[in-house]
């Protein structure tokens, strides 16, 4: 399972934060999930738990914020909405989509106290 260890990393960075703020607790994470990230969101949120527990996010709140997948069709020229990579334009059908958004995973706020 490689959200144990995708969250780990997201917990020692946001830890590291608050503590060069001098924070003492941390209250949210928020984070950004795309669609196209393979990133299972049960097993993400089971494993905040497990990793939290006994340190200064023990008991915060974990927001996910979900990023929708887009791509670039080089054949239509324009940015269209995929749900899956490598998959076809959903307007042309052709196959030369370019991923542009919805692979994230990344911290993007943190409430602390």
């Amino acid at each position: 399972m490689h959200e144990m260890s995708l969250m780990e990393a997201l917990v020692d960075l946001a830890e590291e934060e608050a503590r060069k703020h001098q924070a003492q607790r941390i209250n949210v994470i928020r984070v950004a999930v795309g669609a196209l990230s393979h990133v299972d969101r049960e097993a993400l949120r089971f494993c905040f738990d497990a990793v939290t527990r006994g340190t200064i996010s023990d008991g915060a709140r974990f927001d996910m914020i979900d990023i929708a997948g887009a791509g670039w069709c080089l054949d239509c020229g324009k940015e269209v909405a995929i749900s899956e990579r490598f998959g076809p334009c959903p307007d042309c059908g052709h196959y030369r989509v370019q991923m542009t958004r919805g692979d994230d995973f990344r911290l993007i706020e943190l409430e602390v106290a």
